[in-house]
């Protein structure tokens, strides 16, 4: 079974069961500070896990996107992966875990569907503690299904738990593991004695509890279940495969790297590893330049971490031998490979190409300027009695000069030289403390805080780029979006610095919007309604599939109609005053605003 035949036959079994496909959205989360990238499959359903309505009704599926940044010096192994999909289920307040578990086993299991022997499956369940009792519930229905006692181990919170944060939804998880050893599983075999032969597949969240605080927790009224499929992993183990590399999902972007570099897979294993990363690295950068947010490489943000993926899987090209620009033929690659799933990579393929391009060529120019610095320190260098160059060096290199730690070391033991790594990771931390996002915990969730204010500020974001519009012309579009309490940040596509004039123009529309004390109003409808309405969109949602198209103003003389998730405010009086504080590039072609609101009338509950 193919990759692609996997993720379409995920979405057939659930629609099965009365599931409705949704769309996946982008990897650009809308609105949420505390992540760069969207990092699970639960991620843009927030709003709906926490209680709001989806217009699909109350149960759902789909595949999503997602990148992880925390394990990126981790890839190159044959199992980490920067970039990869899930496959997703949810029941918004329908069933819960016996109908979640029943479905899970059936899809693995049966003929019709995966085909995966029982016997090498196993699960784990939420142990108890003194918050929460152990979930039975959850061990009887999996034994209804045929699974052994001796295949289920009960985990502490640690493994089996999910939580919002440190408060809100909550609720142990039960987890799903395959086989991976030789053979059958002896007895007593499953996750909790012997974790190294066992894959986990899939995850089921059970969001059956509120944490009021540390020691309180209050059972739900309405609850959630939020599984999540890996499907390299699943795709991996299908196929009978000892890495995700050696599937087809990876295996036309190796090929492309072993032409260009003249190198065979397989056989010598420091080179496969630069094989690896320039594989997934590559892959990861398409997908987030193709994106619908795509965002360019800088130095700050998502931009930042785009930046250092382009860059590694560069450096281990040029380990291969590769000497000239080639990230842009494997980009072609990527987007043959993946253009029926995400056709946006094949629609978005020119900027790709020429994002790739450029900062190739910038870095390029950047390591001979750096090995330039180093031969202007190396007299210093020399008088030192130690032979080391110290981390702080070495962060400068890297961090002013672009200078990888690894050609810092190459250098320097070509001189006699070594390097003090741990002072260089240590500088790195520091540097990266401000940017980097609260990625620990993605795996499970991580859901953004919406408070008032950041739902002022989302519904001022609609009436910005109206305005933006208005004033500048229909050339600009939203290319992302980020709130805080404290600030709104809006980048959109326009080729110049704003002038003064024009940002005083759009700040008066937008106060005058709010003056006006416009209503908003919500309404469900088809995708192809919203557009023949006029609604704002970035259309990527599937045919015939319906969304939120929320109306600023009234039904027949609106100033902005926009397909959105909310959350929105009822009428724009409640936004306050609105204050463009600076206008400055993002990056080629996209301009950024930072704007506040102060003040503004109280929502209504």
């Amino acid at each position: 079974m193919t990759a692609n035949e996997l993720r379409s036959k995920y979405i057939e079994f659930f629609k099965s069961k009365n599931h409705v496909e949704i769309s996946g959205q982008s990897l650009i989360p809308e609105n949420d500070p505390s992540v760069l990238f969207t990092t699970a499959g639960m991620h843009p359903l927030v709003p709906y896990l926490l209680g709001e309505k989806h217009p699909a009704g109350t149960r759902l599926t789909d595949y999503q996107k997602c990148i992880r940044t925390g394990d990126i010096d981790e890839v190159g192994d044959p199992s980490h992966l920067t970039c990869f999909e899930m496959l997703g289920n949810w029941s918004l307040g329908d069933y819960f875990k016996k109908e979640s578990i029943g479905f899970s086993y059936e899809f693995l299991t049966s003929p019709k569907w995966l085909g995966l022997d029982p016997r090498k499956i196993s699960v784990t369940v939420f142990a108890g503690d003194d918050n929460a009792p152990r979930d039975e519930e959850a061990a009887t229905y999996w034994k209804e299904n045929g699974m052994p006692e001796d295949k289920i181990a009960y985990l502490p919170a640690s493994d089996n738990w999910w939580a919002a944060g440190p408060t809100g939804p909550c609720g142990p998880d039960t987890e799903i593991f395959y086989w991976v050893g030789e053979g059958l599983p002896p007895a007593g075999s499953n996750k909790g004695t012997d974790s190294e032969n066992w894959m986990e597949i899939w995850n089921n969240v059970f969001m059956q509890y509120n944490r009021v605080d540390e020691k309180t927790l209050v059972p739900l009224p309405k609850k959630n279940v939020d599984t999540g499929m890996g499907l390299e992993r699943t795709n991996c183990i299908l196929q009978g495969k000892t890495s995700v590399y050696l599937t087809e999902v990876f295996q036309p972007i190796i090929a492309k790297i072993e032409e260009l570099s003249s190198y065979k897979y397989g056989t010598d294993a420091e080179k496969d590893r630069s094989v690896r990363i320039i594989a997934d690295h590559s892959r990861s950068a398409v997908f987030i330049l193709g994106d619908q947010k795509g965002v360019s490489p800088s130095n700050v943000g998502a931009g930042y971490v785009l930046r250092r993926l382009i860059r590694r899987a560069v450096r281990h090209g040029m380990k291969l031998g590769i000497e000239k620009n080639f990230l842009a033929e494997i980009a072609q690659a990527v987007i043959e490979n993946f253009k029926c799933a995400y056709p946006e990579l094949e629609q978005n393929k020119e900027k790709i190409f020429t994002e790739l391009s450029a900062e190739e060529n910038k870095f390029r120019d950047t390591l001979r300027k750096g090995e330039a610095e180093f031969q202007k320190l190396l007299p210093n260098l020399m008088k030192n009695p130690k032979k080391e160059i110290s981390g702080k060096i070495a962060f400068r290199l890297y961090d002013t000069f672009g200078f990888p730690l690894e050609l810092t070391q190459e250098l320097g033991a070509e001189n006699g030289f070594t390097v003090d790594v741990e002072g260089f990771k240590e500088a790195e931390r520091k540097h990266q403390e401000a940017s980097k996002t609260q990625d620990a915990g993605a795996a499970k969730g991580g859901l953004a805080e919406q408070s008032d204010t950041t739902t002022k500020y989302h519904t001022a974001t609609h009436l910005l780029q109206q305005a933006l519009v208005n004033v500048l012309g229909d050339k600009v579009a939203q290319k992302g979006s980020n709130i805080t309490n404290e600030r709104m940040r809006f980048d959109f596509t326009f080729d110049r610095p704003m002038t003064k004039e024009e940002i005083q123009k759009v700040e008066d529309i937008v106060n005058e919007q709010i003056k006006k004390d416009l209503p908003v109003t919500m309404e469900v409808m088809p995708l192809e309604k919203a557009k023949a309405e006029g609604a704002r969109a970035l259309f990527t949602n599937k045919y015939g599939e319906d969304v939120k198209v929320y109306t600023i103003g009234e039904k027949d003389n609106w100033f902005s109609k926009e397909v959105c998730g909310g959350p929105h405010v009822q009428h724009t009086a409640q936004i306050g005053e609105f204050k463009i504080q600076k206008e400055q590039s993002s990056s080629a072609g996209v301009r950024r605003i930072r704007a506040v609101i102060s003040g503004g009338l109280p929502l209504e509950k």
